[in-house]
């Protein structure tokens, strides 16, 4: 499941529509220019910005560096979105929808990546069923004839995981329904608005006047829609149009609609499996062949936006500017709407490797994992091939040294070891997000922490970003927060190319200024300092990690990357 938790119809309507009609009264430059407030420069005022653009005029500013190849996995990225298109990996080595495996890597027509979720007729997985609800399928299939009374052992275990999923899923399908119903009476609610707007609007232009008669109008529709203006009106002092009505009225609590309906539908549902349209043998974890190249998918919103934080086209005069520039951002499907499957993510880990990424970003995570085995392996592959993989660490507020959470970086001990220390990859870093603010709401109220097993914070409230059909938003998320430590590594892998994943990792980690400044603990109201909520205890800064990277010295061998062709 995407770490942002599918809150991008919940994002629109939290934050203020002022914010949003002030922004698009700017020009498209001065739109991102207004909000891209996390790769601004460092002050006084805003000591967590990251100071992009400063790196790039004081330090960058006569280098060049190498090409990068970043992989996102993801849900799906718009390949033709005009502030990503230029950044695409490109594997040259395949001649595009000629239906031949041409570089006999094992995947046909994989010119800019690929889809582990989708079917060879070009169908597409959309939504999926979480973990729990596919492991209360398996059980009720195990127990439906079994007595109680007479299971033990393991199967008790079981069993009891079945009775407490099944009410789990029971309360969980129920909310989930009751939820979709009160939002699509907002909409329609909404919807009435828009059309009496409409049929105002036909024969005279809304004022001030009009607004102040609609609101002592025993009509609820006159209410409602005077209610509207005047709040747009107070913080903004501007009429709002129709269009930003409908845009920012309608598109979140349809988005509502989708997010619940989908829960209840397909995501707690124990008898939908799409697992048929991909057409794969399910219980073969080790089958690496299937899917198809159609890297898009039926909704790129989540890896779009995660795209274009780490490499939109910098200085194209376009939407907004990445973090790393020279990058080749290869697109891995794998993401549904639901719980993404461990064979899945092992396998886009591997394609990854083998098609020459050297950061990976996986900006999803679920609490479950029963072929974890299997991700550990891929994980193990990266690392031997010195491979940084960049994982957010989750929007649940929670400790992930004592919650479920997966992926991790921690490796299940194998079967039949009574004695096996945790092992951990030198190549895997946990990012929590960050907020602009330098009081003690600094750390995001929703993400994730621990002092040993997420490793840095990092700018991941309100990000602007890229989403499909050339379209640019805002979102928040620690998975928004781990592509901007994405495209901080890209930026240390393509100025130090010698510096292999665990040094890039090192000088991520240790270029960070601890700070002691008592923040709220996400999900309480207890206060406690900064640095106890991660490993380094700071927040990421590209010119300290620069300045650090500078003073390494490498120890990889240069290669060329496959691929190495930006996309025309």
């Amino acid at each position: 499941m995407y770490v942002l938790l599918s809150t991008y119809f919940m994002n629109k309507i939290r934050y203020s529509f002022a914010l949003l009609i002030t922004i698009s009264a700017f020009s498209h430059i001065s739109f991102a220019q207004s909000v891209n407030w996390y790769q601004q420069d460092r002050t006084a005022e805003t000591p967590y910005n990251l100071g992009t653009d400063a790196v790039y005029k004081k330090l960058l500013k006569d280098v060049e560096g190498v090409p990068v190849v970043v992989a996102v996995i993801d849900s799906g990225i718009d390949i033709e979105h005009e502030d990503l298109k230029d950044v695409i990996w490109v594997n040259t080595d395949e001649i595009p929808d000629n239906g031949i495996d041409d570089d006999n890597n094992g995947y046909i027509d994989d010119v800019n990546g690929w889809n582990f979720i989708g079917g060879k007729d070009g169908s597409q997985v959309a939504a999926d069923t979480y973990e729990m609800t596919r492991s209360y399928a398996k059980y009720r299939e195990m127990f439906k004839n079994a007595d109680p009374a007479k299971l033990k052992g393991k199967e008790k275990e079981q069993y009891n995981d079945y009775i407490k999923y099944g009410k789990k899923i029971e309360s969980e399908t129920k909310s989930a329904k009751k939820q979709y119903e009160q939002y699509d009476e907002r909409l329609q609610s909404f919807v009435g608005v828009i059309e009496h707007v409409e049929s105002i609007t036909k024969t005279r232009e809304i004022d001030k006047a009009m607004i102040d008669s609609l609101s002592t109008s025993f009509d609820p529709t006159d209410a409602l829609t005077a209610n509207i203006y005047n709040y747009y009106l107070a913080e903004t002092n501007e009429m709002p149009t129709l269009d930003q009505l409908k845009a920012e009225l309608i598109d979140p609590l349809q988005g509502a609609l989708k997010h619940f309906g989908n829960k209840y539908k397909y995501n707690y549902n124990p008898d939908y499996n799409p697992r048929t349209i991909v057409g794969d043998n399910y219980e073969d974890k080790t089958e690496r062949y299937y899917g198809n190249n159609s890297v898009e998918g039926p909704d790129a919103m989540h890896g779009t936006h995660v795209a274009g934080i780490i490499a939109g086209s910098r200085n194209n005069e376009i939407g907004i500017n990445g973090i790393a520039k020279n990058v080749r951002i290869m697109t891995i499907r794998a993401v549904p709407d639901g719980d993404e499957r461990d064979k899945d993510v092992a396998n886009a880990i591997r394609y990854a490797v083998e098609n020459g990424a050297s950061i990976i970003n996986m900006s999803f995570g679920k609490g479950e994992s029963p072929y974890k085995e299997v991700v550990d392996d891929a994980i193990r592959f990266a690392e031997k091939n010195d491979v940084l993989i960049v994982h957010a660490a989750g929007n649940s507020n929670e400790n992930i040294s004592e919650a479920e959470n997966y992926p991790n970086d921690y490796f299940r001990k194998p079967k039949g070891f009574l004695f096996f220390k945790k092992k951990q990859p030198k190549n895997y870093l946990s990012i929590g997000a960050s907020g602009p603010s330098k009081e003690d709401d600094m750390v995001a109220s929703f993400s994730n922490y621990s002092k040993k097993d997420v490793d840095v914070f990092a700018p991941g409230v309100m990000m602007l970003s890229s989403v499909p059909d050339d379209n640019y938003e805002i979102s928040q998320g620690t998975s928004m927060a781990a592509p901007v430590i994405s495209g901080v590594a890209a930026v240390l892998r393509s100025y130090f190319p010698r510096l292999n994943a665990q040094q890039v990792k090192e000088a991520i980690i240790t270029s960070t200024i601890p700070n002691d400044t008592l923040v709220k603990k996400p999900g309480t109201e207890e206060y406690v300092p900064f640095s106890s909520l991660s490993l380094s205890g700071g927040i990421i800064d590209l010119a300290a990690a620069y300045s650090t990277a500078s003073r390494m010295k490498g120890k990889k061998k240069i290669k060329k990357n496959k691929g190495s062709k930006i996309r025309a």
